[in-house]
């Protein structure tokens, strides 16, 4: 028997390299859901039963590997052959028109607008074989935050209170810090489709205001960068700010209220504040005046070099998951259907300079061996340019880089055809980079959470990609 999930318009469509099963204890759950309840067992009770049945075969000794996550978002889409799997032997219509270099890994090679980043590349993998059908962005970004098909793809969707929640909010929920931090950060602007709502897979979806992130919009390289809300009042000190939790705590209690959904989202947004003001270290984090001005300049003294600098400090600050958004307000800077190489041009080279600096400087601070780092668009870019001198949405084949947390660095991952449009070996969809992820995290991906239905679901869908260590 093989039970196969599909969803809606054939997101995963039934081709051997992009179905997904579920394993046999999985199936024999299920098998036996209609004589469980006549023993007393719910159906989310079986599932966790399951859950733990199978946290062995995920477990190994890289679960857990890493302390914090950061996931560095490019929106829009690079082009996987302009960037990490250029093809220098393809059609003059499929070639990039930037050269190839060598790196400092024996036959890893990179576009020529990425020299620094060549020089590191014994600190990260590159993975070329990741794969799926969702062509549109709205959609396909939920994908790449959250790790889950959209009931909806190829719309531009915005976000729903019935959203699946992005991977800081699953985290959040599941595995919450004892650190006095937040739990989850984001960096950049909240992502937008033109002037529309905000785009899906950015927030906490059905887990609910309370496991949202703590979100930091302003630019870090600004002169006057400052976040609001860190600081404690005049007067008030940490031994008083930590009794006004308590008795918040054992009011909750005392009401009854603790298992209420709107309470537990209230408690979550109290828990984040006081995260934020309980430790002077994470109110120093926020202060990058503190660096040295020579580590500034390296970084890049723009808006993505310092916020991935910002980044650090807070992965410092034992902050166990942050997002840092590429985008503008309400652009997609790396949707290049116009002007490809220009654009690219621009982009490219403050990308690598303090990408560069901040693998070395996480990895010279010991840090980068316990947190993974993910740098992901929502796909790729067609292979051929299109009369706009320019590359259109390309979901079929494109590229992510992965480091730290367990990962080895010095690899490629899969690869493509030679043209970068189709996987020739070991394909990768966004779920098995889901569970990847929470398995580094220390977070069984078989592991179920209930939407505001009361249903579980799954955190993740795919398979931990156990060849990449």
């Amino acid at each position: 028997m093989r039970i196969t999930i599909f969803t809606s318009r054939d997101v995963l469509t039934s081709t051997p390299q992009t179905q997904r099963s579920f394993d046999v204890s999985r199936r024999r759950a299920l098998v036996e859901v209609g004589s469980s309840a006549v023993f007393g067992l719910s159906l989310p009770k079986l599932l966790a039963a399951s859950d733990a049945a199978s946290a062995s075969k995920t477990q190994s000794n890289l679960f857990g590997r890493a302390k914090s996550v950061v996931v560095i978002f490019l929106w829009g889409g690079p082009g996987q052959q302009d960037l990490w799997d250029p093809k220098p032997q393809a059609p003059s219509v499929v070639r990039s028109e930037f050269g190839t270099i060598s790196s400092q890994v024996a036959g890893i090679q990179l576009t020529d607008q990425l020299p620094e980043l060549a020089k590191h590349t014994k600190r990260y993998s590159i993975i070329r074989s990741v794969t799926h059908k969702d062509f549109e962005h709205g959609s396909a970004a939920y994908t790449a935050l959250t790790g889950q098909p959209h009931p909806l793809p190829g719309t531009n969707t915005t976000a729903r209170p019935d959203d699946f929640p992005t991977y800081g909010s699953v985290a959040t929920k599941l595995s919450p810090t004892k650190e006095p931090v937040p739990d989850f950060v984001v960096l950049g602007p909240v992502m937008h489709q033109g002037a529309r709502p905000p785009l899906a897979g950015q927030n906490a979806g059905f887990l609910g205001a309370g496991f949202d992130a703590f979100r930091i919009p302003d630019d870090p390289s600004s002169k006057d960068f400052h976040v609001d809300g860190v600081d404690l009042q005049e007067g008030v000190e940490e031994q008083r700010l930590l009794a006004r939790k308590q008795l918040l705590a054992t009011i909750g209690d005392h009401a009854g209220l603790r298992n209420e959904r709107q309470v537990r989202g209230l408690s979550g947004l109290y828990d984040r504040a006081f995260g934020l003001l309980g430790s002077a270290e994470t109110r120093r984090a926020f202060l990058l005046n503190d660096e040295k001005p020579q580590l500034r300049d390296a970084y890049g003294r723009n808006k993505f070099g310092q916020t991935l600098l910002l980044a650090r400090r807070l992965v410092e600050a034992r902050v166990p998951l942050i997002t840092l958004n590429w985008s503008k307000l309400n652009a997609q800077e790396w949707d290049t259907h116009a002007s490809n190489y220009p654009r690219l041009r621009k982009m490219l080279p403050p990308f690598d300079r303090s990408l560069a600096a901040f693998m070395q400087d996480m990895d010279d601070r010991g840090l980068l061996d316990s947190t993974l780092v993910v740098c992901l668009g929502e796909f790729g870019r067609t292979p051929k340019i299109n009369k706009d001198a320019g590359r259109d949405h390309w979901p079929d084949c494109y590229s992510l880089l992965m480091a730290g947390g367990g990962v080895p660095g010095g690899q490629v991952y899969g690869a493509s055809n030679r043209t970068a449009a189709y996987p020739v070996q070991d394909d990768v969809a966004p779920w098995d980079i889901a569970a990847t992820m929470y398995h580094l995290m220390g977070i069984n991906p078989a592991t179920h959470i209930e939407n505001r239905q009361g249903q579980p679901l799954p955190i993740a869908r795919g398979n931990v990609i156990e060849r990449l260590f």
